[in-house]
């Protein structure tokens, strides 16, 4: 039996097309918006997604920023009276974005909540609770969500109409399966897709068990590259745009050194937009990783012997 990650991988696009004829709250959460200081916030996944939220809203010209919940709990990073913290998250249930949001709101800062379907106190929902730990469709319709708010902002970001069947596109493509490395799995890409390259491996480690990094192109050369051997396999997820040649000239010189390279790209809606197939594309890469691993990548870990202790702390 298929996983409940692959199914619900599966059923990404119809889930998109569904958010993308539900307006009713767009333009009036947008307004909101408009002239302020805009906070992203989110845990894990969601800290992916609200970074490349920030970026979206920046197109259109919007004072964003993200920041990870637990460091504006903890590191006081504060909103101000008259900023909008907006919260990321699948199912409401994460400790620090509970806290973030109290915070928020004892400071006189509006917030909004994009989360999941019957989430309490919601103003935009995505999609039903994911019965898999490794959140996809969650993550798409977050990430929908705020393209929906930029784009009523005036963000030129192309057609959203057209990211749907980009997504079926993307769960239906050839893909080169990618092996587990003897060492490292190492992702990385440019400008918003950074965050793909990181939430990649957020995936492959969670569902397979398997060692990954995920990094921008640029913060990738500059130290870490210098530690790729052959025995790693290095992933550049290319959006197009300005950065196809930073990252052809990083994967050219990892292949001539002996590194295995792939190339993942999707750059026929745009960079800002490309984000939604390579995010289907870096799932992939670690559900069919996990399937041929034999780990099971709906569980968190909590079938892996000796992860008991992990379990005491409050996510």
């Amino acid at each position: 039996m298929a996983s409940m990650m692959r199914q619900t991988m599966e059923r990404q696009s119809d889930e998109l097309r569904r958010l993308h004829a539900d307006t009713g709250r767009i333009e009036e959460l947008a307004a909101l918006l408009a002239d302020r200081r805009v906070i992203l916030i989110g845990t894990g996944t969601s800290w992916h997604a609200a970074s490349q939220g920030a970026w979206l809203l920046h197109t259109a010209g919007i004072d964003a920023w993200a920041l990870s919940s637990v460091d504006f709990c903890l590191d006081g990073q504060s909103a101000r009276p008259g900023d909008v913290v907006v919260a990321l998250t699948h199912t409401g249930a994460k400790r620090y974005t509970g806290r973030a949001l109290e915070r928020a709101r004892a400071t006189g800062a509006r917030t909004v909540v994009i989360a999941g379907l019957g989430v309490e106190g919601a103003e935009l929902e995505t999609v039903a609770r994911e019965q898999s730990a490794a959140y996809t469709a969650s993550h798409l319709g977050a990430l929908f969500r705020v393209a929906q708010l930029a784009r009523a902002l005036g963000a030129d970001l192309g057609d959203l109409a057209d990211v749907p069947e980009a997504v079926a596109t993307a769960m239906a493509s050839n893909l080169v399966p990618i092996e587990a490395p003897a060492r490292l799995l190492e992702f990385i890409g440019g400008g918003i897709n950074q965050w793909t390259a990181a939430e990649a491996a957020l995936k492959v480690r969670e569902t397979a068990y398997v060692a990954a990094e995920g990094l921008g192109v640029e913060q990738f050369l500059h130290g870490p590259s210098v530690a790729l051997r052959s025995t790693d396999t290095l992933v550049c997820f290319d959006g197009g745009g300005p950065w196809t040649d930073r990252l052809t000239e990083v994967a050219t010189a990892a292949q001539e050194s002996g590194v295995r390279v792939e190339v993942v790209s999707a750059a026929e809606l745009g960079e800002p937009l490309s984000i939604f197939p390579l995010t289907v594309l870096a799932q992939r890469i670690a559900l069919e990783l996990a399937e041929k691993l034999g780990t099971n990548p709906d569980t968190f870990g909590r079938d892996v012997p000796g992860r008991e202790p992990w379990t005491a702390i409050q996510l």
